[in-house]
């Protein structure tokens, strides 16, 4: 066992804890970034102006009407910038536009005023002209444009189109799924102030401190040292605060520069929504073989992410989707081609997953259509794709303990007593015509590390003081998974003192720097490889003073819960005594820690390679009631086990599972993004500004009964005490809850079980058309579905998000497959 996974005989980790800051939060106490402000004298406001155009020359900006506005301190354009005027790291992002604008909502300029009011009049009182340009608001106005950006990778392994040919089924179709808003509680917010030195200080509400730092260096056009930035805690991030908060950053800090200062940027609900970017939504084409037996042969996808108007972070995320669309299934020859749709919308970023549940997604959906007609359940046919040992990715990486995969696949079949469910189900179904019950079982097979491995380390400081107590700083930030708790139990078993005896600083660039963003569900390896390492190096120290006091080898000696001893030796000291002679003897007491994870490599140019440490496993039972009448349904029961490793602090596992679910099941079922596409004035605006037009989870979707388990037996090597990333994998479970809709509402059809297409969301919208399609004779005579929209409405709502399969017989517009084998045709 390795030294970084090996634990000692009575960790604190794996203990019980709540959130080191729930106190605060349920009281109130809790502190985010814009409760800071009233601790700043002479404090300015900021408020943008947006613009009014999806795409269009900037012929002009009149700013002389907001000077006018009593409280206008001043108005920052382009022009003020006097560094780069970019606030992403690609290069292809204005933080303020020059000549075009390129989104409906962009800031084109901001004002300061000495309260919010006055900043927003002034921000009216902004005069611009536009030269209207072209605008591309869909993805699938962007392909038809030929409009893309960024790179255009390929997987390609083993020989896809030779394999067709051998292939006992051949199905091809499309799918279409949409992004998600974050919606995190707490919006986008930055303050800054400079000091008597010229030291700029910025508290953001950032995934990323050491990013958001260059990002205000290179704009503002001074040496990073020059710039701190602090994270105290978000308010949530879910990837919406891991590139987004760069650019709200440096114009806080431009503001206090220009004016010497502190300024206050917080987007309101509807700024936050209209000017951030989201999910990526994601059109994808495809065209899949199996085996006689059921067992895929080989798959032809391209992927479409839909990334708005600058890169921002779609090249990686588009490459993660590519590297997860096998989920856990061995597809021995596949292509998977991806591109970057250029958009006239907000810049889509990271969210929870980072372009896997994008990926997955498009397996799932596939198996779930197809499996009817190969005359297997959707249950089977998942289980009989499963990779077994000795397989690898299509990008080459070894499938290491996919024999954990089926344990929690089992362990969901036993616990949650599937068999009977479903003979159960399907008696309520046959007595009951207009309510019909659903259950699916779905899994996840998902990669940990980021995808560039240079993002794949991480840094501590740690102090002991005089009297015992420890104080320790990491570059993870806290988002309200947990991380800080988890981080003070890792400091604890290190050390072997008591919980108590360590407390966290806040994240700061000056403590702790060039460290990666808390993303990818790689904050607790890197961030807790780094503080034990830091401990160890105090502990290694410590152990050679103990040693004398003891009379003992160095290497009896360990310390657990703040009492030192040795296996020779009958004496005890406490920690606190030993920290006391450690400091007389000059001993130093704080350290620098560093960790990366080994053994990655990956080359973007052919996508092969080994790009995660590991991988996370888990599967759900899902079972769902829908109404006939209009669509609405309601979640009746999960059951999830989910693969955690040694879980580290298993009461924040637990929450992280279940959060992620929910936020999962958001994503499919509800939240639905809607931009005008017409060819009015308001085209490119987004429609769903607010929480009165877009519709989260709340507890009424949660499920009425909820069973949550880790599995057992599942020590992860090579990590800090064999824990396991919890935060991103559990979202994709929810793949269950749209696969449980896709079963009941093939309840509603003819006997004969038909291939029922599902938009993504599943709206109840969605769903009430889905139950139409496989009630109408078409279907009952073929087994099969068309267009899931309103009988005569080529544009109903939710069409974006249909797949396109076999129409029925006799339907001179398919395309059928050649060479004779069955096939999903896609109209021409």
């Amino acid at each position: 066992m390795s030294q970084l996974s090996q634990r000692p005989a009575d960790p604190i980790v794996g203990e019980t804890h709540h959130h080191e800051s729930a106190f605060g939060h349920v009281t109130g106490q809790a502190l985010y970034t814009d409760d800071l402000a009233g601790r700043f004298a002479g404090l300015l406001h900021a408020y943008p102006v947006q613009s009014t155009q999806a795409h269009a020359k900037l012929t002009g900006i009149d700013i002389d009407g907001a000077h006018q506005v009593p409280g206008v301190v001043r108005v920052i354009t382009a022009a003020d910038i006097p560094g780069v005027n970019d606030q992403g790291v690609k290069h292809d992002e204005p933080m303020l536009p020059v000549d075009e604008v390129m989104f409906f909502g962009q800031p084109i300029a901001w004002v300061l005023g000495h309260d919010l009011e006055a900043a927003k009049a002034g921000a009216a009182a902004v005069i611009v002209d536009y030269e209207p340009l072209p605008s591309l608001v869909s993805v699938r106005d962007a392909i038809e444009a030929d409009s893309f950006h960024g790179v255009q990778p390929v997987i390609d392994k083993g020989d896809a189109s030779g394999a067709f040919a051998d292939a006992a089924h051949v199905f091809e179709g499309e799918f279409e799924l949409a992004g998600q808003e974050h919606f995190y509680l707490e919006t986008q917010a930055s303050l800054a102030q400079v000091d008597e030195n010229g030291q700029i200080f910025v508290h953001s509400s950032t995934q990323h401190p050491t990013e958001t730092q260059d990002i205000v260096s290179h704009v503002l056009g001074v040496p990073a040292h020059e710039v701190t930035v602090q994270c105290l805690r978000m308010g949530g991030g879910f990837g919406g605060k891991e590139m987004q908060p760069h650019g709200y950053a440096a114009l806080a800090a431009l503001g206090a520069k220009l004016t010497g200062r502190p300024v206050r940027l917080r987007l309101s609900r509807t700024l936050d929504i209209t000017m951030t970017g989201k999910r990526h939504g994601f059109h994808s084409s495809w065209k899949i073989g199996f085996t006689a037996e059921g067992k895929i042969l080989a798959l032809d996808a391209t992927l479409t992410a839909d990334g708005g108007w600058s890169l921002d972070l779609s090249e990686p995320v588009l490459t993660r989707a590519m590297c997860h669309i096998d989920n856990t299934y061995w597809v021995p020859n596949i292509r998977v081609a991806g591109r970057i749709a250029k958009c006239n919308k907000t810049s889509q970023t990271a969210f929870r997953g980072f372009g896997g549940p994008q990926g997955m997604l498009v397996m799932e959906d596939i198996l779930g259509r197809v499996a009817p007609k190969l005359g297997l359940s959707a249950r089977e046919l998942r289980r009989r794709n499963f990779y077994s040992a000795g397989q690898d990715t299509p990008y080459y990486q070894p499938v290491r303990h996919p024999e954990r995969m089926v344990a929690a696949w089992d362990q969901v079949i036993s616990s949650a007593e599937v068999e009977a469910r479903e003979a159960e189900i399907a008696e309520f179904n046959a007595r009951n015509d207009n309510v019909k019950r659903g259950l699916a079982l779905t899994p996840v097979k998902f990669g940990i590390s980021f995808n560039l491995t240079a993002f794949n380390q991480g840094g501590a400081l740690v102090l002991v003081y005089k009297d015992g107590s420890v104080l320790v700083t990491h570059g993870g930030t806290e988002m309200g998974q947990g991380l800080h708790m988890k981080m003070l139990q890792v400091a604890a078993t290190t050390l072997g003192v008591p919980l108590s005896t360590v407390r966290l600083a806040p994240t700061r660039t000056d403590k702790v720097p060039n460290t990666s963003a808390t993303a990818a569900s790689s904050g607790t390896d890197l961030n807790g490889g780094a503080v034990k390492d830091a401990c160890e190096q105090i502990l290694g120290r410590l152990t050679q003073v103990a040693a004398g006091i003891l009379g003992a080898p160095a290497h009896e000696v360990s310390v657990s819960h703040g009492i030192v001893s040795a296996l020779s030796s009958k004496k005890t000291v406490t920690w606190e005594e030993l920290i006391n002679a450690a400091y007389f003897q000059r001993i130093q007491l704080s350290a620098s820690g560093f960790y990366r994870t080994e053994g990655l490599h990956w080359d973007l140019s052919i996508m092969t390679g080994e790009p995660f440490k590991y991988f996370a496993y888990g599967a759900a039972a899902s079972e769902v009631e829908v109404n006939r009448f209009d669509g609405s349904y309601r979640l009746r029961r999960v059951d999830i086990v989910h693969d955690v490793g040694d879980s580290l602090s298993p009461l924040i596992d637990l929450g992280q599972i279940e959060g992620g679910f929910v936020q999962g099941a958001g994503w499919l079922t509800l939240e639905d993004l809607r931009w005008d596409d017409s060819d009015r004035d308001s085209r490119g605006r987004l429609a769903t500004q607010a929480a009165s037009t877009y519709k989260i989870p709340s507890f009424s979707e949660a499920p009425e009964v909820f069973n949550v388990s880790l599995l057992d037996k599942a020590h992860e090597e090579g990590a800090v005490y064999g824990s396991k990333a919890v935060g991103e994998p559990p979202l994709m479970l929810a793949f269950s809850v749209r696969e449980a809709l896709r079963d009941a509402v093939a309840a509603f059809g003819a006997s004969v079980t038909p291939s029922v297409e599902l938009d993504s969301p599943a709206t109840p919208e969605s769903v009430f058309w889905a139950i139409e399609a496989v009630r109408s004779p078409a279907m009952a005579d073929a087994g099969t579905q068309g267009h899931a929209a309103a009988p005569g409405d080529a544009d109903a709502p939710g069409d974006a998000g249909t797949q396109r399969d076999a129409d029925a017989p006799g339907d001179a517009d398919a395309q059928s497959v050649p060479g004779g084998q069955e096939g999903i045709s896609v109209p021409s």
